[in-house]
């Protein structure tokens, strides 16, 4: 992708736009449009509830992943073609979830299919031995990001932070690291550790000991002076082992940083003697077949993949860097060096393998990185016209095809474990704000468009202007059925 064609949004005014949105109650959609919503769930989507309502029998919470979880019950989707999905009662639906983002192709690309079909036939989903995808997949990132001078290929995202974490320790021989707070990285012990939220520490660590993030630091985001002052205090704990961020911001971009921010970053670790990783799960040839790290133009250490690493199909997750670090992981008996125990049975079978790689050939071919973040652009730029004229605190703001669209702020309140006075009242608000946003999240549904929980949407090459301009149709209706009455003087 050629990069300097892409435009880059100045955070300081989406920020702005964010705290006057905080400021105000949670505006939610009128009484009656919100019963409308709902009949639509009750009279078009009725195979989806009895499925879902047996499902608490056997799963917990009734689905098997978070992203399924949507108000006022999950909806049983069974068929996906490019940027539709269609659930069990006949229903079709724009999608803009994308499978969380991995799918940048548009859903089931039907030229990536022909040839993971082509390899079941042959050799089966997996071996448990060497496969030649392996290695073409490897070659094909490091032609892509040059930093990725070896690739070891795992399960997901979460599995490949556990990995980096430990190569960085291994290599420097510090055991501190710094994240930046509010940001996913997994679900890893280590890493539950002030995640949606920043300096909310192990607020959401259940089951998890205190013990598991001794090591575990976190700096305020796009904030290189909070991150130098977490260095600094590192120093006098052992040292800092490595930075691990999101170069677009926590929460895929939630928090956006500014374009300056991850070059700083990769100063301060060099000063500092700290090992730099990108956790690209969610950019790595997203933002384009270069990952944040070739549109930023930094070069970390290592890369987190995970996502679009395997075009959508499972066992979606690797680790790559230069080869002083990924030595460390090397298979088999090696002597001369310690290596850090790294295992998966299914990491890198040929079906993953060879999805991915056809994968980022098929991104390369179309051009659909371009083709997503046109998309992003053009939906974006046309919500927040269409917030403005309906004179709405709502905020839109991308990063390319990463889209965030937020009505009520529900991840920016603000909750300081220090004050543990605060805390009960913040609880409240955050709670009373997710609520509305699922409310959101329901009415885009019931306008034939899925979202990431109301507030984030993914575009693909899929979405031509007239698929966009359909959609926006649709927003407009959810918009029109604001209660206007919540943003009045006296609802302050």
């Amino acid at each position: 992708m050629d990069y300097s064609a892409a435009e880059y949004q100045d955070p300081k005014p989406v920020y702005e736009r964010l705290d006057k949105l905080l400021s105000l109650p949670p505006v939610a959609i009128k009484t009656e449009a919100m019963e409308r919503c709902l009949e639509y769930f009750e009279s078009r989507c009725a195979k989806s509830r009895a499925m879902t309502a047996e499902a608490q029998h056997y799963i917990p919470g009734g689905v098997q992943h978070n992203l399924a979880f949507n108000y006022p019950f999950p909806l049983v989707f069974d068929r996906a073609e490019g940027a539709y999905l269609y659930d069990i009662d006949g229903n079709r639906y724009i999608d803009f979830l994308q499978a969380g983002g991995p799918t940048i192709l548009g859903s089931n690309c039907p030229e990536v299919r022909s040839r993971v079909i082509e390899l079941l036939s042959h050799c089966g989903p997996v071996t448990g031995l060497f496969h030649e995808y392996e290695l073409k997949i490897a070659r094909e990132i490091n032609r892509h990001m040059p930093s990725v001078e070896m690739f070891r290929m795992l399960n997901s995202g979460t599995e490949a932070v556990m990995a980096a974490i430990r190569v960085a320790r291994l290599v420097t021989g510090k055991k501190n690291i710094i994240k930046i707070g509010g940001a996913y990285h997994g679900w890893s012990d280590q890493m539950v550790y002030s995640t949606k939220v920043p300096n909310t520490k192990r607020f959401e660590a259940h089951g998890i000991p205190g013990a598991c993030v001794k090591y575990t630091h976190e700096a305020r985001p796009n904030d290189l002076v909070s991150l130098e002052r977490v260095l600094r205090r590192c120093k006098f704990l052992g040292g800092t082992a490595a930075v691990i961020l999101e170069p677009i911001g926590p929460e895929s971009g939630t928090r956006p940083v500014d374009k300056e921010y991850n070059a700083g970053v990769r100063e301060l670790c060099d000063k500092h003697r700290a090992l730099l990783i990108f956790d690209e799960v969610v950019t790595g040839f997203r933002l384009g077949l270069g990952g944040a790290q070739g549109y930023f133009n930094v070069r970390p250490d290592m890369t987190v993949f995970g996502k679009i690493v395997a075009g959508g199909y499972p066992s979606a997750g690797g680790l790559g860097g230069s080869r002083q670090c990924m030595s460390r992981m090397a298979a088999g008996l090696e002597s001369g060096q310690k290596k850090i125990y790294c295992g998966g049975t299914l990491a890198a079978n040929p079906l993953s393998a060879a999805a991915g790689y056809f994968t980022i050939k098929e991104i390369e071919r179309t051009g659909a990185c371009e083709k997503a973040w046109a998309a992003g652009d053009r939906l974006t730029r046309a919500l927040q016209k269409a917030i403005d004229k309906h004179a709405l605190p709502f905020v839109a703001y991308n990063q390319g095809s990463i889209c965030h669209l937020e009505t009520v702020g529900a991840m920016f309140v603000k909750i300081d474990l220090w004050k543990p006075w605060t805390i009960r009242a913040a609880i409240r608000q955050a709670k009373a704000r997710k609520k509305k946003m699922e409310e959101y999240g329901a009415a885009y549904m019931a306008e034939g468009l899925v979202t990431l929980a109301g507030s984030r949407l993914y575009t693909s090459a899929a979405d031509t202007d007239e698929i966009i301009d359909d959609a926006l149709v649709r927003f407009e209706r959810v918009f029109r059925n604001v209660d206007r009455a919540d943003l009045s003087p006296e609802a302050g």
